[in-house]
């Protein structure tokens, strides 16, 4: 049984996503779009970048859908950046996209949400940011409250749910960074790309038994 595996939908370095994985300790990453891998991980990483029409229209075509649905019903389930937007129900993007639906809320652009973006701050949201962490967690052990992450997005989740939060970032405003229920830990934020905290997070990933 492979470990980890890091769903290959066409979207995403995913290399340095398993690159990552295996520096934070992990001793089998695969890279795969077969359905029947993924089902049979033991571990699954969710990445992804781009936008949300082409990653489900990317979802749908590769036929993951119902594996990352009963992946995130019954073991350790990581989302990162579109690997997160995803799980939510809908997004205002390109006039409106139904998600995964796995958490009940919107994805919304900074610009038609936060005015401060409109009055100077740059959208895409784009480099190093803080993490406040708002519930605890398994993996945040090790990462300090207040640590910075690598982010590129212009959409923020709005779950609908403020349970599902466990870590908000201010851009204009505040959003929800990270969001998790159960065996699901999702982040907007790069992991791979996010120096020691985010090898960290992703060694705590590797040992998380899928409890909150």
């Amino acid at each position: 049984m492979t470990q980890i595996v890091v769903v290959d939908y066409g979207m995403g370095n995913l290399r340095s996503v398993s690159k990552a994985l295996e520096h934070a300790g992990a001793h089998e990453v695969r890279v795969t779009d077969d359905a029947e891998t993924i089902a049979a991980a033991e571990r699954v990483v969710f990445p992804g970048q781009g936008a949300a029409r082409e990653c489900m229209s990317a979802l749908h075509a590769h036929e993951l859908v119902s594996v990352l649905r009963e992946s995130m019903a019954e073991k350790p389930f990581l989302g990162a950046c579109m690997g997160m937007q995803v799980l939510l129900g809908h997004s205002e993007e390109n006039d409106g996209v139904t998600l995964l639906g796995a958490f009940p809320g919107e994805i919304r652009h900074f610009r038609h949400h936060f005015p401060e973006t409109a009055q100077g701050l740059k959208v895409p949201h784009m480099g190093w940011n803080r993490v406040r962490q708002t519930a605890e967690h398994p993996l945040w052990a090790g990462v300090a409250d207040g640590e910075w992450f690598y982010f590129v997005h212009s959409y923020y989740a709005e779950p609908r749910d403020p349970g599902l939060v466990l870590g908000v970032t201010d851009y204009g405003g505040e959003f929800a960074s990270v969001v998790g229920r159960d065996n699901v830990f999702a982040t907007q934020f790069h992991p791979e790309k996010s120096h020691d905290a985010g090898l960290r997070l992703l060694g705590n990933f590797i040992q998380w038994d899928g409890r909150a």
